[in-house]
């Protein structure tokens, strides 16, 4: 199955292009986008992918489904297109920054300028039906992005994985301990996020590891 997706993606993943679970899962997006509404637009699917390349991957940030209302997902995790309002989990991270690293609130929620550094915005799930979360999980994406990780785990040395919240957290055994950096915390959701999110300085850490392993911190 020939996959639009970037080219150094492409070459990791491509044995998993022709697995019958991936043919499965493309079939039914491509019905679910035919029926009804589905968010990101389809040009948008694979665009954490296309903004970081693996050779300049250097941090992952996990999130679950894509945004559900309209106008907000464009295929990277916990990130919203310019003009549209800070959803409630990327309030809190921006709360973070400023708590962590003194950064004010930027004027738009596009995280388009994380990613060409390098910080892979990646969602577990990469497709869902408008206004309904959760929607397209179990179809076979949760197969694919574990995939993602592991091979990305397997084939790079110091990355920094941002595990926040526990449906993140189930992709930690599938890194290995002692060639990346794993930091955990609760999701930034605000029923959640006073539980460890907001003060646990993830940023500043991600940034400290890869100085420390001589690598460029994070403009964040």
């Amino acid at each position: 199955m020939d996959v639009k997706i970037e080219n150094s993606w492409k070459d990791l993943l491509k044995e998993e292009f022709s697995k019958s679970y991936f043919e499965s899962l493309t079939a039914f997006v491509k019905q679910e986008y035919r029926r009804t509404t589905v968010y990101p637009k389809g040009s948008h699917i694979f665009n954490a992918f296309a903004l970081c390349p693996v050779p300049q991957t250097r941090v992952v940030i996990l999130g679950q489904d894509p945004y559900h209302g309209p106008g907000q997902a464009h295929g990277l995790s916990f990130s919203v297109q310019e003009g549209i309002p800070f959803p409630p989990s990327l309030v809190n991270i921006f709360k973070e920054l400023k708590s962590d690293l003194d950064l004010p609130f930027p004027p738009h929620g596009n995280l388009e300028k994380w990613a060409r550094q390098g910080v892979l915005l990646l969602n577990a799930t990469l497709t869902v039906e408008a206004n309904k979360a959760g929607s397209h999980q179990k179809k076979g994406w949760e197969e694919f992005t574990d995939q993602v990780v592991a091979r990305l785990a397997e084939n790079r040395e110091g990355l920094v994985f941002m595990l926040w919240g526990a449906y993140a957290q189930k992709k930690a055994q599938i890194i290995p301990d002692d060639r990346h950096l794993k930091l955990y915390a609760p999701h930034p959701s605000p029923l959640s996020a006073h539980r460890g999110f907001l003060g646990c300085r993830h940023f500043s850490q991600a940034n400290a590891y890869l100085e420390k392993t001589g690598q460029t911190p994070i403009n964040w």
